[in-house]
């Protein structure tokens, strides 16, 4: 067994204006497998595991409000953060094991001069996360979907009737080439589709780099899809 390195925690506390004070804290270290592998600054090899680390911001207002942001995390692994509920609040929305693994190690870390602001997004429904569950493990294995940033996933108004489970990444939702959410990995999208006579109902633009698993209709039944539909009328709100 090897045991894992924590790196000691960094902390910092500023105002912010008149009225608040912003905490700051960032946390990780490294497994303790060795891993060899070629890096992309000097000395262009290690053999130390690359390390993890997410960084936490919490303000507090006079007022007695707070507000918390995942402020910054290593490009992998994906980072969760849950409140004092133990409820999912906040994740990150993109990860890159290429990038962690070249890079994340010595100065290029918050433990010498460098973060990595993190790329979050909303927390998707629990039935959702069911629904997720059910598409990547049915029967028929679903096609995946790379999308470049500012590729097109859908274009309001085509026709069609696939489904889709975003797996990484950021999708803008146009209506009207309006732009009224962004959505990220576990949103399940394209059921209106399926449900409205076939025509899509918004366009889905990649933000950053995305996979996305491309479901058949089938593999999850229409009483979910008309649950996951009624939240996402985005328009109307």
């Amino acid at each position: 067994t090897f045991a894992a390195i924590a790196l000691p925690d960094r902390r910092r506390a500023e105002p912010v204006g008149a009225d608040a004070v912003r905490f700051e804290q960032t946390a990780g270290g490294r497994t303790g497998v060795p891993a060899p592998r070629r890096v992309s600054h000097p000395p262009f090899v290690q053999f130390a595991a690359p390390l993890a680390w997410t960084t936490l911001t919490l303000t507090l207002h006079a007022d007695g409000t707070q507000d918390f942001e995942l402020a910054g995390a290593s490009p992998f692994p994906r980072h969760w953060v849950y409140d004092t509920d133990g409820r999912l609040a906040v994740k990150s929305a993109t990860i890159d094991y290429q990038r962690w693994s070249t890079a994340a190690f010595g100065r290029h870390t918050p433990w010498g001069d460098t973060d990595s602001p993190a790329f979050v997004s909303d927390v998707e429904s629990a039935l959702e996360r069911e629904l997720s569950l059910r598409i990547m493990r049915a029967g028929v294995k679903p096609k995946i979907r790379r999308l470049r940033e500012g590729e097109h996933l859908t274009q309001q108004g085509e026709r069609a009737d696939d489904l889709f489970l975003l797996l990484d990444g950021v999708l803008q939702v146009d209506v009207d080439g309006k732009a009224i959410a962004e959505v990220g990995p576990g949103a399940v999208l394209g059921e209106r589709a399926i449900l409205e006579a076939g025509h899509r109902t918004a366009s889905l633009t990649a933000v950053t780099r995305c996979t996305v698993a491309v479901a058949d209709r089938g593999s999850v039944d229409l009483d979910a899809l008309r649950a996951i539909a009624q939240a996402h009328r985005r328009e109307d709100t």
